[in-house]
């Protein structure tokens, strides 16, 4: 087989041959939720969740790992990321937590299962840090918002 694929010529499973795609700039920015009931909410808002500062954890989680994204998806490239950040909210309207995560790379290949990945560590960070008082906690919406670059070019979700 030819062309970018995740089969070999025997139909077995291989790492995407991108050495004759070009480097260019890629970005991609993903984003989800974790819903919860509105006291435990409130509780990661005013800080006073018994495990510390959860947005800051669930943060520094994301970041670390978009890094790591290549040891967890099978197939996935290992990139020298240029950026990446994760945002973090509260939306008491709402009763979540919303997260976004942006993530930048000059490469050969896109970012954006290391956007997804930042936000579903980040946000199973956040139910870790509260699960004891709110085991009904959902994970939610993680999708692909945006990714530019690469022989695709431009996605946007609606």
């Amino acid at each position: 087989m030819t062309g970018l694929t995740h089969f070999d010529a025997k139909g077995d499973a291989q790492m995407v041959d991108v050495s004759d795609k070009d480097v260019t700039e890629r970005v991609a920015v993903a984003r989800g939720a974790v819903e919860m009931r509105p006291e435990t909410l409130a509780l990661i808002a005013e800080g006073r969740a018994k495990k510390g500062d959860v947005l800051a954890v669930a943060r520094l989680a994301g970041i670390m790992a978009a890094k790591r994204t290549a040891d967890l998806i099978p197939l996935c490239h290992p990139l020298a990321l240029a950026k990446v950040a994760v945002e973090l909210s509260c939306d008491a309207a709402r009763s979540r937590v919303e997260i976004e995560a942006t993530v930048k790379v000059t490469g050969r290949t896109g970012v954006e299962m290391e956007a997804l990945t930042a936000v579903s560590v980040a946000a199973l960070t956040v139910y870790d840090m509260v699960k004891a008082v709110d085991k009904g906690m959902r994970l939610t919406d993680i999708r692909l918002a945006f990714k530019d670059g690469g022989r695709t070019g431009r996605f946007e979700a609606q």
